[in-house]
């Protein structure tokens, strides 16, 4: 999981915000146009584009059939059930590539979100980091003690749950991007805060579920510690011209991937 994140951060730190993260639409309209591209390119080389071709030539044939012979009960039934026998087969055909596709895609997704979804703090602000502990060492959460990093004071007492949660009310005093130290038994765990300054790659959430692979902005908790998540509250950026937001950047890049192979699929003589 880390080592996927990892390999991602090292190719999209690289590739994204050419022009600083002040000016997103080079990202978000170039990479999803990108991304349909190569989707062609799998599907054109990992594909058996013959069969998939000849399948739907068939399923095109049993649709024809049950309009012609409508009046008569059996041949329609016969019709559908090969429908459906041939629908499983193209859905079949169609399976390798996409587990192909997925990674890269998936990858490329989730750095748009991680880039430009999110917002630095305002200077002022006053927000919850929220420490989660698996059930199991949920008792661990009254000796949890966390260490401020200079620009950052605490709000209020923290507050420790049964379930073993703990919250720290914490206040920006100063822009910069501030690194908490949690400390839970005998390990030390970071979280980045990003507080005023420029547009740029937030930290949002850490977390050890397969979840992290969802937030490459910090590095995922490893599998057997305790701690299951540590969190901010994450402040979506406003995009003038585009969808905003984790969901809306997914569904925009996924959207316009679509629209992209969909337009150059004559050119690269695909089917699917």
């Amino acid at each position: 999981m880390q080592l996927y994140n990892d390999i991602s951060n090292s190719i999209f730190d690289v590739l994204y915000a050419p022009f600083g993260y002040g000016f997103p639409a080079f990202d978000l309209l170039v990479w999803p146009i990108v991304m349909g591209v190569v989707a062609l390119v799998v599907f054109k080389y990992v594909s058996n584009q013959s069969a998939i071709a000849r399948v739907k030539k068939q399923i095109a044939m049993h649709l024809l059939e049950i309009r012609l012979f409508s009046h008569d009960l059996v041949q329609v039934l016969k019709s559908t059930a090969m429908i459906i026998g041939k629908n499983t087969l193209y859905v079949g055909h169609n399976l390798l590539p996409m587990v192909v596709m997925l990674p890269p895609m998936g990858a490329l997704m989730v750095q748009l979100v991680t880039h430009y979804g999110y917002s630095p703090s305002k200077v002022g602000s006053v927000e919850l980091l929220n420490l989660k502990l698996d059930p199991a060492s949920a008792q661990l959460a009254h000796d949890a003690s966390l260490k401020l990093p200079a620009g950052v004071s605490l709000d209020a007492p923290v507050v420790r749950t049964a379930d073993g949660q703990v919250y720290w009310r914490v206040r920006a005093d100063q822009p910069g991007d501030h690194v908490f130290q949690i400390e839970v038994g005998d390990k030390t765990y970071e979280k980045g805060w990003a507080v005023g300054g420029d547009a740029r790659k937030i930290p949002v959430k850490r977390l050890r579920s397969a979840e992290a692979l969802l937030y490459p902005g910090e590095p995922a908790i490893p599998r057997d510690s305790p701690v299951e998540s540590i969190e901010l509250e994450p402040h979506t950026r406003r995009l003038a011209y585009f969808p905003d937001g984790e969901t809306g950047i997914l569904l925009w890049s996924f959207g316009v991937s679509i629209l992209a192979a969909l337009a150059l699929k004559p050119v690269f003589g695909v089917t699917f």
